[in-house]
């Protein structure tokens, strides 16, 4: 299927945590975080950031970073608004969520590319996955029961606790179907039209 995008210089809707909506331009977004550097230095600095972790985070998501006939891609974002740097390696658990903040069907899948990479998060920093959403209409309405996401909940890797966003987007009620895959977390803010 041809993928169609929307141009970076459009402006990126961001849901926080608080559910407050927030317009950023996406060139200013492109601008925060930073990744790992080689080096035996770079090493022991790393050994002693600690995990980023819910307290210190905020997830949000740029929309949209692309669009298929079945599928919507969005880069989600997680931005340190602590003081200190953290850090965060692998993926992120995303769950749709009902209104009441219940789990709603099966969390997302991992897919293994690309590989997974060690990222510092400096103060005001942020971090990126590809979420991909597929049409939930394309399952059988016997195995998905259908129905509307209110928000998301997102676990950033290796913590417990979870962030959450409103965020609505047909979904499936039934655990079973895998319609939302997401990517390992990269450095830098997502780009609308990027796809990593």
């Amino acid at each position: 299927m041809k993928l169609i995008t929307r141009s970076p210089r459009r402006m990126i809707m961001t849901a926080a945590v608080a559910g407050a909506a927030v317009l950023l331009p996406a060139i200013a977004l492109a601008s925060s975080g930073s990744a790992a550097s080689s080096g035996q230095s770079s090493a022991k600095a790393d050994a002693a950031t600690p995990a980023c972790h819910r307290v210190n985070l905020r997830a949000w998501l740029a929309i949209p970073a692309g669009i298929t006939s079945s599928t919507h891609y969005y880069d989600l974002e997680i931005s340190n608004i602590s003081g200190h740097a953290c850090t965060l390696y692998g993926f992120p658990g995303v769950s749709a969520t009902r209104a009441n903040g219940r789990e709603l069907g099966s969390p997302a899948m991992r897919m293994v590319s690309p590989a997974a990479q060690l990222v510092t998060l400096e103060p005001a920093g942020t971090a990126h996955d590809v979420l991909s959403i597929d049409d939930a209409g394309n399952v059988p309405s016997s195995i998905c029961h259908p129905a509307t996401a209110a928000g998301l909940r997102v676990f950033a890797p290796g913590d417990y606790q979870s962030l959450g966003f409103p965020f609505s987007f047909p979904a499936c009620a039934r655990r079973g179907p895998i319609y939302m895959s997401v990517t390992p977390m990269v450095a830098g803010a997502g780009i609308p039209g990027d796809l990593g």
